[in-house]
């Protein structure tokens, strides 16, 4: 079992993760957990873990906001406050004028 990106795994008396980048040059696997916690892992270890059988390829959480620290009602008033409205989006963009990004 190879890492894939994107893929949720759990190794055995951890807590599951996604797998977020793999450098074959480095021989790391960068993995972020639902919490948000990031490690990194060498690729040798994820085989090691593998040939126990203490690696295994889990379902993602049906929750996917832990990792963003969003708050579900504040996730709920974006579409009854008038979130994503034109004239919303005008007074963000606003803040933004005359910033050069290459200075």
């Amino acid at each position: 079992m190879k890492p894939v990106v994107g893929k949720w795994y759990r190794i055995q008396g951890s807590n599951s993760f996604e797998v977020v980048a793999v450098d074959d040059d480095d021989g790391t696997i960068e993995l972020q957990y639902f919490d948000g916690t990031v490690e990194e892992m060498d690729i040798e270890d994820w085989r090691a873990e593998k040939e126990t059988g203490a690696l295994e390829e889990v379902e993602p959480p049906e929750d996917w906001t832990g990792s963003v620290d969003l708050d579900p009602e504040e996730d709920d008033m974006r579409g009854t406050a008038g979130y994503g409205q034109d004239e919303d989006r005008r007074h963000s963009a606003s803040r933004f004028e005359g910033l050069d990004l290459f200075e």
